[in-house]
């Protein structure tokens, strides 16, 4: 089991068996617009520490934002493996290039 699929694990369980102090259970219980608030949050701090080259900082960030996308993933009935999938989808498309539709703005 890699980090990600013991996060997902840990998330899991603190939303079917909640435990007192847990900041992921105060997550759930604060609900969706919580959770999507401290999303956009983590993904402008991580901006910003990617902005200001600390590589230090940026992985913390990183992985703050990972964090809360898993527990909105869970809140939301997205597993790991929904998201796997696709990525496996779209890395088969890695290397075909897509038509793009041009039009003439000048008219």
């Amino acid at each position: 089991m890699n980090s990600f699929e013991q996060m997902a694990e840990v998330i899991h369980r603190r939303r079917e068996e909640p435990m007192e102090g847990s900041y992921t259970c105060y997550l759930f219980e604060k609900g969706l617009d919580k959770i999507l608030k401290k999303v956009g949050e983590e993904c402008a701090e991580t901006i910003i520490a990617a902005k200001n080259a600390d590589k230090t900082e940026l992985i913390g960030e990183i992985n703050d934002v990972f964090y809360h996308l898993m527990v909105m993933m869970e809140f939301c009935g997205v597993s790991l493996d929904d998201v796997t999938r696709e990525m496996d989808i779209r890395a088969d498309k890695i290397g075909n290039l897509k038509k793009f539709h041009s039009s003439d703005h000048n008219t």
